[in-house]
């Protein structure tokens, strides 16, 4: 999935920000809390790391789409075996999900303020 399709994607979503940390990393955040990256400035096609439900964590390493990712796959984050590991609607409900479980442990005052939750 092309980068500006995925941006487009993100952004519509409730609270999501986008950030630049590590100097080159695209990162969303739901809060003030990280649920997907999207690469480094100046890929062209990006490999994603994102928060795993448990059975779809299992489920994209099984099937080789995706890795346990360095560092955080005790936590259940994968990383993309290759940019197009997953046909792009798949991506993205999976980064929704992503999306979904971050934003289910902030607290209700931040939920709220952010339109998650009514």
């Amino acid at each position: 999935m092309k980068f500006e399709a995925f941006d487009e994607a993100m952004r519509v979503l409730p609270g999501v920000t986008l950030d630049i940390k590590w100097e080159t990393r695209r990162t969303y955040c739901v809060g003030d809390r990280i649920f997907v990256l999207a690469g480094s400035l100046g890929e062209e096609a990006p490999r994603y790391v994102f928060k795993a439900s448990e059975l779809g964590f299992e489920m994209l390493v099984e099937t080789g789409a995706a890795a346990p990712a360095p560092y955080l796959g005790r936590a259940k984050w994968v990383i993309m075996t290759a940019p197009d590991s997953l046909e792009d609607a798949d991506l993205l409900a999976y980064v929704k999900q992503a999306h979904a479980l971050v934003a289910a442990k902030l607290p209700n005052r931040v939920r709220i303020r952010l339109g998650i939750l009514k």
